[in-house]
């Protein structure tokens, strides 16, 4: 991607290089409004960070989940 992305940055037309890389103009844009300007190491701590995120988003949803279903139970007995 970052390879990619620095390809238009050095100024080859994006038609180009979405041709060259078999990429839509759409997804070039969607990269570049995303990873212009970034390093390789700062484009590894976004992905570790975009992957921990959705970990701790699937962990809130089973624990919220989890907890719907006690307060269930519990007001079934009362």
């Amino acid at each position: 991607m970052l390879a990619i992305v620095g390809e238009g940055e050095a100024s080859v037309p994006v038609a180009e290089v979405c041709r060259k890389h078999g990429i839509s103009n759409a997804t070039y844009c969607q990269w570049e409004s995303k990873y212009a300007g970034m390093s390789l190491r700062e484009l590894k701590r976004v992905k570790e960070l975009e992957a921990e995120n959705s970990r701790l988003k699937r962990m809130y949803a089973e624990l919220a989940l989890e907890n719907a279903a006690i307060k269930d139970v519990l007001s079934r007995k009362l």
